[in-house]
């Protein structure tokens, strides 16, 4: 019997951890609205005018993205986090003059505070629809224009509503909803959290997850206000600070979104995107790091160039595709027999190298063996090989161009033996 109700707890885990945090949530709420506290009118504004510097900050993040993505979703956001933030400072304004306010004040919703939150959570709405509809454009002049109409529209139409709704009226104490109208904005971001959690499954970005977040943070902060008596007790504080902790949510995940961007494009400045191996630029700056480290320790590297056999043979007979994964396996064989120190590099279309600190010609060689060998015993079909050359600082060169064309010399003359040997084999043959 007990394995059976366990059984059953798990199969339905999830249901009864929603019931746990809802239930949590409800007696959050109870406790919130009994709660003795009465909070400073100014520190209110302060609030408000924090909360509007993140949302303009997090806005230009959102414009900066839709310049590199033309992302639906961020341009309608930027509008939108732009007028919010115009917004939360008139109601800054409207929070410092409750200080020595009535209680009928102090009873009233603030009209800014309630059209920047239904502007937030209906463009948040809109965009995730118009992006089902128009994903990308190639029109991105469009785009703002769009994005501009649809966030004034909103703000007119919160506006509009709230005005002849009288939603800034005196709350209703003795009621289960005191602020019944703070529902509005609380369904709208549902909605949100709902597509935004469809649309994040699937996204590797951190900018997606965050709004997701943000979005079931500003849910439960319009459903905590509802239950505020008071501005200045503690459902409606919490709220502010939920709202607050939503915009850094937010920015945080375009910040993070940032930092991965600006690392992959570090990345891509300094490695070969099909191998992975440093680029030529990189393998340059090594060098030349190379040559300075070691005019002050006098310990000597070595070079390594490799220049793949056939290539051009293999991409005519058996497509350029075989060709790219060819220069993959040499890539692999490099990265193979790398040291933490050493540097493999790709510096041309079928070129590499291989640069060894504090390696000698003897311990080079032998590298350069151990590849060889490892090519040859490669079964991947077609074979692959790679003439090799071989340099040493200092006494091979002691500047980057003749460092390369010592190695580049043993190189072709690795290639022109092959080459004489094949032909003494094809005469061989022919006799």
């Amino acid at each position: 019997m007990l394995g059976s109700l366990w059984e059953r707890l798990i199969r339905y885990r999830w249901a009864i951890a929603w019931l746990f945090a809802m239930g949590i949530f409800v007696a959050t709420l109870w406790w919130l609205r009994r709660f003795p506290v009465a909070a400073d009118p100014l520190l209110y504004s302060y609030v408000e005018i924090v909360s509007s510097l993140i949302a303009f900050t997090y806005a230009a993040n959102l414009l900066i993205r839709f310049r590199g993505t033309h992302d639906m979703v961020s341009l309608m956001l930027a509008f939108a986090f732009v007028l919010t933030g115009v917004i939360e400072v008139a109601s800054a304004f409207a929070f410092r003059a409750l200080t020595g306010a009535s209680p009928e004040l102090l009873a009233a919703v603030p009209l800014p505070w309630m059209i920047s939150r239904t502007l937030l959570a209906g463009m948040l709405l809109a965009a995730l629809v118009a992006e089902r509809r128009l994903p990308h454009s190639h029109h991105p002049g469009q785009l703002i224009a769009g994005a501009f109409f649809a966030a004034a529209m909103v703000t007119y139409v919160a506006a509009a509503t709230f005005i002849n709704a009288g939603a800034d009226a005196a709350v209703r104490e003795d009621s289960l909803l005191p602020r019944p109208w703070q529902l509005l904005p609380a369904a709208l971001f549902l909605l949100a959290a709902l597509g935004s959690w469809r649309r994040s499954k699937n996204a590797e970005s951190m900018c997606d997850r965050a709004i997701f977040f943000a979005a079931v943070v500003n849910t439960a902060l319009h459903v905590i206000a509802s239950q505020a008596e008071s501005l200045l007790g503690a459902p409606f504080a919490t709220a502010e600070a939920l709202k607050v902790a939503s915009y850094v949510i937010v920015l945080g995940g375009a910040l993070l979104d940032n930092a991965r961007l600006f690392d992959q494009v570090r990345s891509l400045s300094v490695s070969d995107p099909l191998t992975g191996l440093a680029n030529y630029r990189r393998f340059i700056g090594t060098l030349e790091a190379e040559i300075r480290r070691t005019g002050r320790t006098g310990r000597p590297f070595s070079l390594i160039l490799l220049d793949m056999d056939g290539l051009k043979k293999i991409n005519d007979t058996l497509g350029h595709i075989v060709g790219t994964r060819a220069i993959s396996r040499i890539a692999e064989v490099l990265r193979g027999h790398c040291r933490s120190m050493d540097t493999a590099a790709r510096y041309g279309g079928d070129e590499f190298a291989l640069i060894l600190p504090e390696t000698g010609p003897e311990a080079a060689r032998q590298v350069a063996a151990r590849i060889s060998e490892r090519l040859a015993a490669d079964t991947e079909q077609p074979p692959v090989s790679a003439s090799i050359g071989l340099a040493v600082y200092p006494q091979d060169g002691i500047s980057v161009e003749s460092l390369l064309a010592a190695a580049d010399r043993g190189l072709y003359r690795m290639k022109g033996a092959r080459k004489g040997r094949k032909r003494k084999v094809a005469e061989a043959v022919e006799v």
